[in-house]
Order: structure tokens, then C-alpha cells, then sequence
């Protein structure tokens, strides 16, 4: 057996309503936290969830500042403004409530406010000094699994991304509260689910870090998530299969966290950064035409997933893998979602554009099973047009 290391939050917290006595789990996890910076974003505050968690750690007698500017695939900016606020309150606990991009930021911010070290210096791996305040997690979406990730992902230019990875952005806590996520419309949670099922699909079959405690988590997310999606779009008050997303989501991430995701994800990147399409669609509109030029070196991997996503899939291990591929995307189809790339406004002519952008993510391409050349993005990209 392959050595392999595994690293993950301390503590997951998975309960429905739990937010509503935040308070308490709070001053019983971190009884010296009395200044807490909340770091979300102007929508998430609009549908009033955050008042009652927010209520809930004041009448603990905690001071509460919310910081509200978050905004998707956040720029430099809003990381440091975030910063900045978290300094002038002198915060001793961040809490990120939202998406990937609040999440992201909370992130930063706890690492970056206690330190004098510029942001500019932290992007790559374990380039993080020092230690940070303390961090609590709360996704609001069944998506990123950034809860549970080393990872944050920050706008630099017109369309470049960098990343942080360092085991300080692992977070002392997870919550999961599918009572957030009720107001989602369908097509959020479909996107955002289907990201999650990427997240599995890919760690299951990363080239180099895969484990069998990544395989293992990787497999309850993608049974979870399958099982749950279609519910949870077509009826959003279900909260059983909201906690079950969220769940599938998180456990995800902590798979990709270790074996970490490729080819869907390096080719669904230059789609977010140069068309602003949200993150999760933007991998879903590859991923059938990524799996399947994959096929040559995944399709044992595939089939075994199969298995799971499609438990009545018959026949040889390439006829089972085109079966999983099938499935995704009539869960596609099935929630609504956009499925080809001119539906989202991309034409032919910016394939190129696409496939150089493609070419740059070699962090990811790196993990897939099989190499990717850039006349393979273009003709990725082509398919999926």
C-alpha cells in the first residue's frame, strides 16, 4: 500500500438548526473568543438567516462585527478590506458564513490579521508564517466543501487566480446547518451540488495523492449527493436532503483536500474567470466531455463509481463508466441547469482563448489520470460547445 499522509478540520458539526445557538457552541468551543468577526456577503445577509446565529452569540455576551463585502471570485481588495475590518475590531474569532468566497476569505483573514506578512507573499503552498486566529466555518451552500479545505482561491487580475494552500487554513470548525440553505434556488443548489460531485469523482481518481481514506470519503459523498440532488432542487423546503447534500459536500472536500482535483476543474477555471460563470456550472458544462477523454486510463475507477451513481449499470468496465457519464448528465438535464457552452455565451471562436487558459492550470492538470495536451483542452472545449 502507497504511504500517504491526511489532514482535515478538527471538528464537524453536522445538526439542522444548530446555527440558532451559536452562542453557546461558541463559548463552549472557544471560551476566551469575546470579539468575532463574521465574514459573508451582502446577499446571504438579505435573507435575514444570519440574524438569529448572529443574536445567538451577542445575548453570549460576545461582541459581533459582520462583514458584508464579499463578493464571487473576490478580488485582492476585498480580502484586505476584509482584513482591515477584523484589525479595527481586533477580532479573536472569524466565522465565515456563505459559499466558497466567503469561506475563502474568512480563511485569509484570520491568517492575515494577527500578521504582518502581505498577501502577495502567501500565494503557492505552505507559504503562510505563523499561526492565525481562530476559525469556524459555516457553508451556506452544498457545494465548494471549502469548510474543510486548506485552499483559498483569490481574483488577482481581469481573469488570473491565485491560490493559498497551507495546513493553517484548515479551520478548528465545520458547521452544518442545512436550515441555511433552504432559501437556495434550484438552480444554485444544482450547480453547487453537481460541484460537489465533481469534487468526489475527481479526488477518487487523482493521479498522484489518492488514499484510501480520500476513496473512502470520496464514495459516501458521491452516494449522499446522488441520492439527494434532485430532491433538494425540485423541493428546497426538504431539510433531509439539504443536511445530506451538505454532508456529501463536506465529505467531498475533505477528500479532494488530499487528492486534490484536475482536468474538470483546470478547464471549468478559464470559464469562471473569462465568462464570470459561477463556479459549480461552470465545471458541470466539462465534465461529461472531461470523464470521457479520461475514459483510457479511469474507466476500471469510473465503473466502480458507477456503481454508486447508477447501481443498476450492467456490463464491461467501459460500458459501466459511459453509463456514470450518461448519469451526470441527465442529473444536468434533470435540474435545469445550463448544458452546453454556447448557453452560457461562448462561441466557437473563444475556444483558443479557453484551451491557453486551460494549459496554465498545471497544479491541476497534473492530478488527472490521463495528460492533457492543449489540442485536448480545444477539443474539450469543442465537444462541450
Amino acid at each position: 500500500m502507497t504511504a500517504f499522509a491526511f489532514s482535515t478540520v478538527a471538528t464537524i458539526l453536522s445538526e439542522p438548526g444548530v446555527t440558532g445557538r451559536l452562542g453557546d457552541v461558541i463559548a463552549e468551543r472557544f471560551p476566551a473568543a469575546r470579539r468575532i468577526l463574521i465574514v459573508t456577503d451582502a446577499g446571504f445577509v438579505r435573507t435575514g438567516l444570519l440574524e438569529r446565529p448572529q443574536l445567538s452569540l451577542e445575548q453570549a455576551g460576545m461582541t459581533v462585527a459582520v462583514f458584508s463585502g464579499v463578493v464571487a471570485d473576490p478580488p485582492e481588495a476585498i480580502v484586505m478590506d476584509a482584513v482591515d475590518t477584523a484589525r479595527r475590531i481586533a477580532a479573536d474569532l472569524v466565522i465565515g458564513f456563505g459559499g466558497g468566497s466567503s469561506m475563502d476569505v474568512a480563511k485569509l483573514v484570520a491568517v492575515l490579521a494577527p500578521s504582518e506578512q502581505p498577501l502577495g507573499e502567501i500565494y503557492g503552498i505552505g507559504k503562510i508564517n505563523g499561526q492565525r486566529l481562530p476559525l469556524v466555518q459555516v457553508p451556506t451552500t452544498a457545494g465548494t466543501g471549502s469548510e474543510v479545505t486548506n485552499i483559498a482561491i483569490v481574483t488577482t487580475g481581469a481573469t488570473t487566480k491565485m491560490g493559498v494552500v497551507a495546513p493553517q487554513l484548515y479551520a478548528d470548525l465545520a458547521i452544518l446547518d442545512a436550515a441555511l440553505t433552504l432559501g437556495l434556488p434550484p438552480l444554485v443548489t444544482a450547480a453547487t451540488g453537481i460541484d460537489a460531485m465533481v469534487h468526489a469523482i475527481e479526488a477518487y481518481t487523482s493521479k498522484h495523492k489518492k488514499n484510501p481514506l480520500s476513496d473512502a470519503l470520496a464514495r459516501e459523498a458521491l452516494s449522499l449527493l446522488s441520492n439527494n440532488l434532485v430532491r433538494a432542487c425540485t423541493h428546497g423546503t426538504a431539510l433531509e436532503a439539504r443536511q445530506a447534500m451538505l454532508l456529501g459536500a463536506c465529505l467531498a472536500g475533505q477528500a479532494f483536500s488530499n487528492a486534490p482535483v484536475a482536468a474538470v476543474h483546470a478547464l471549468a477555471y478559464p470559464i469562471g474567470g473569462i465568462f464570470h460563470v459561477p463556479h459549480g456550472l461552470s465545471n458541470s458544462l466539462v465534465l461529461p466531455h472531461v470523464l470521457r477523454f479520461n475514459l483510457p486510463q479511469a474507466a476500471t475507477l469510473y465503473a466502480e463509481l458507477a456503481g454508486i451513481v447508477v447501481p443498476d449499470a450492467s456490463g464491461s468496465n467501459e460500458a459501466r463508466a459511459e453509463a456514470l457519464i450518461a448519469a451526470m448528465q441527465q442529473i444536468g438535464k434533470l435540474t435545469g441547469i445550463e448544458t452546453t457552452l454556447r448557453q452560457v455565451g461562448i462561441k466557437e471562436s473563444d475556444l483558443d482563448r479557453l484551451a491557453d487558459d486551460a494549459m496554465l492550470q498545471t497544479r491541476l492538470l497534473g492530478n488527472n489520470p490521463r495528460e492533457v495536451t492543449r489540442a485536448d483542452a480545444h477539443a474539450i472545449y469543442a465537444a462541450a460547445l
